[in-house]
């Protein structure tokens, strides 16, 4: 599976900004979304080839979209990246656990970004 769109996804407007400069210069079309409940219904509209999500979010948060979309039929190859500040082994087990491919703890490089993407596809 080739990776060309990527929706990102975070609520705040300062790492969704970042995240989004870094992973068009890295060549790819992006999408972004401000919430996980907006995150899942992009997924389904837009078919992106790749998510990259926020944890900590109001509403439904990245664990909560994460699983979401991997237990949908309709969405459930689209690979989720998760990228949060919460960067305990508990929580990068219980996004595995949610159905997330990678986790990236915050502050984070261009480098993982990228890297994460290549590995995916």
């Amino acid at each position: 599976m080739t990776i060309r769109k990527v929706l990102v996804v975070d609520d705040s407007s300062t790492d969704l900004k970042n995240l989004e400069q870094i992973v068009t210069a890295a060549g790819y079309q992006v999408i972004t979304a401000a919430s996980g409940k907006e995150a899942v219904a992009k997924a389904k509209s837009e078919r992106p080839d790749a998510v990259m999500m926020d944890v900590l979010m109001g509403g439904m948060n990245g664990f909560q979209a994460c699983r979401t979309l991997t237990n949908d039929p309709e969405t459930k190859a689209i690979p989720v990246i998760l990228v949060s500040s919460k960067g305990e082994k508990t929580d990068k087990v219980w996004g595995n656990e949610q159905g997330a491919r990678a986790y990236i703890t915050k502050p984070y490089s261009r480098e993982q970004i990228v890297n994460e993407l290549k590995a995916l596809g």
